[in-house]
């Protein structure tokens, strides 16, 4: 590989058509196997337990993000039910129906623990939830929305906002057998509740404590299943026998929200950063940069919920497959093609929301946004290469990428490539000008070309022969 400017300034990229050393590019399956590892520890639900979730704090998307890890684990483990150890003044409603639909989407068993409070988007969550159980001193509801500061709405966007939520509550309330009404009292000064003896009228919102909602009316419980003065009361009021898991936030929930926002822009790094290293060869900047980016992508993915680390082991089989078509057996096709298919899988299945008992084969909605990220660096990506190959090698930015360890000592050459197409024979013989690994240029009498091996090295000023001429490719390998 010759890396003298002049030459590259002349044909930027075109001399160099496979990879360096596939040996270097073990650094980045390790540093994927690596994460692999460190995921695979983070999950330790057994079957047969009670999960725990806390929902301290804020309702946020870094709670979503943290709510539908848990429940993903517990459902792949199979655990007897999830608690939600609850005791929140509310948050963000966009992040509460977002909860709900992840615990609409669970088949194990919903319990919520209010100790102690489930105020506003709280309630919500709460509602989502097929049973609840009260601390002694607790309460739910008062859900009306209000700004980001604390104000109220405007008239008009109070109304639309009130109206929207407000279905969300009854919905989540008449699916876990609540009654609607409560739950619209919850979010509306509008409305009032009369159920048995229980009255609450318009005018103001419902709040209830955990005496007012465990009260049994006409047989039936107004709304919370019962006071419970801790968890393990809990479990023997709720008829649970197995051992409490809690699941703690790992820290990185708020990190994931971004980078699962950000994952059409660390995908296009990485796919630049492969491309600009498998040109330059050896594992230098770009290198480290598209490790980074694809081990940030499946980290988000992971602590957002979103999927396990398998796929990140199906990413590795498929980088390594694509990898070693190009470096070690070109043109053999097949290994390349099912590269391409696991590596295009992994990251549709990484961005994909899906639950364990859902069926392997995606619907059109789970599929939707993956596909508009992966579509979204599509199109980045077929505009960042062309400027890349273009206007990179003429930087100072390519002489620290193309690492001078590998550059090959002696005098430049001075000698210009040969742009049009040179009439070789097979068995023609030549000498090497650059590392040919495999691929690199020769001179053929007066001409300088491009040539490539079947995968071996061959040093500079090592004496060559043509093997086959495939199209534009010239085959070569080491004279006798």
């Amino acid at each position: 590989m010759r890396f003298t400017r002049s030459p590259l300034r002349k044909r930027p990229f075109a001399m160099l058509e496979c990879p360096g050393l596939p040996g270097d590019y073990l650094l980045m399956q390790r540093l994927l196997l690596l994460l692999v590892a460190c995921l695979s520890l983070l999950s330790s639900v057994r079957a047969g337990e009670v999960v725990v979730i806390p929902i301290k704090g804020e309702i946020t998307k870094a709670q979503f993000f943290f709510l539908r890890r848990g429940l993903k684990e517990a459902e792949a483990a199979k655990a007897d039910a999830v608690i939600l150890d609850m005791d929140t003044y509310g948050g963000e409603l966009n992040a509460a129906t977002d909860m709900l639909e992840a615990l609409f989407s669970t088949t194990i068993p919903t319990i919520t623990y209010i100790d102690t409070n489930a105020g506003s988007a709280g309630a919500l969550v709460a509602l989502s939830t097929r049973r609840i159980f009260m601390a002694p001193v607790s309460a739910i509801g008062a859900a009306a929305p209000v700004m980001a500061g604390g104000q109220d709405l405007p008239s008009t966007m109070q109304d639309k906002v009130v109206s929207y939520f407000s279905g969300y509550f009854r919905s989540a309330a008449d699916k876990n057998g609540y009654d609607p009404s409560i739950a619209e009292a919850f979010i509306s000064k509008d409305a009032e509740v009369k159920i048995g003896t229980y009255y609450h009228p318009k005018g103001t919102l419902l709040t209830l404590s955990s005496q007012e909602a465990a009260q049994v009316i006409n047989g039936k419980h107004l709304l919370a299943s019962g006071i419970a003065d801790s968890l393990p009361d809990l479990l023997t009021k709720a008829g649970l026998n197995g051992a409490i898991h809690r699941i703690e936030p790992t820290g990185f929930e708020t990190l994931a929200f971004w980078l699962t926002t950000l994952a059409p822009l660390l995908l296009l790094g990485g796919i630049v950063g492969v491309y600009i290293e498998l040109k330059v060869g050896g594992f230098g900047m770009a290198g480290f940069v598209a490790a980074l980016c694809f081990l940030l992508f499946f980290f988000g993915s992971y602590v957002a919920g979103l999927a396990g680390w398998e796929v990140a082991v199906l990413f590795a089989i498929g980088l390594t497959l694509i990898i070693s078509e190009i470096a070690i057996h070109p043109g053999t096709i097949i290994p390349g093609l099912i590269g391409l298919l696991l590596v295009g899988t992994a990251v549709i299945w990484a961005m994909m929301d899906r639950y364990p008992h859902e069926s392997l084969i995606p619907t059109s909605e789970m599929l939707k946004w993956p596909l508009i990220n992966l579509g979204i660096t599509v199109f980045l990506a077929c505009i960042a290469i062309p400027i890349i190959t273009r206007y990179l090698p003429n930087t100072p930015l390519f002489n620290v990428i193309a690492l001078a360890r590998m550059q090959v000592r002696g005098p430049s050459f001075s000698e210009k490539t040969v742009d049009s197409p040179v009439r070789l024979s097979v068995g023609e013989s030549g000498v090497a000008l650059s590392i040919l690994r495999p691929s690199g240029n020769a001179r053929f009498g007066d001409a300088i070309v491009d040539v490539i091996t079947r995968g071996e090295f061959i040093e500079p000023a090592s004496p060559i022969r043509v093997l086959a001429i495939e199209g534009s490719r010239i085959v070569v390998a080491r004279a006798a």
